[in-house]
């Protein structure tokens, strides 16, 4: 999968540098990877949850914080839109 939107991660990791070593595994395993449908996504993060228009939110170091993403899966773009802590989530989302 190919990855857009890294700037957003590289902010994030600024200023949560807790969770460097997390974003760069999700990285390189997301970049191993060839996800063909949400399931795929699910077999490999199990907590992630799949939402309508291909919307994928990661769990970020248990559910401390969380990555909003759009995933394209035939042309095989993950596209990064947010990160941050779980109640900055809960402002902007819910």
């Amino acid at each position: 999968m190919k990855i857009v939107g890294r700037e957003a991660l590289d902010r994030f990791c600024t200023r949560h540098a807790d969770c460097r070593l997390w974003i760069r595994n999700w990285i390189a395993d997301t970049e191993a990877s060839s996800w063909t449908t949400p399931q795929d996504v699910k077999d490999r993060y199990a907590s992630a949850s799949i939402l309508a228009e291909n919307v994928v939110i990661f769990n970020v170091r248990g559910n401390e914080y969380r990555l909003v993403t759009r995933v394209a899966y035939r042309t095989a773009v993950v596209a990064v839109e947010w990160a941050g802590t779980h109640p900055e989530y809960q402002k902007k989302y819910c």
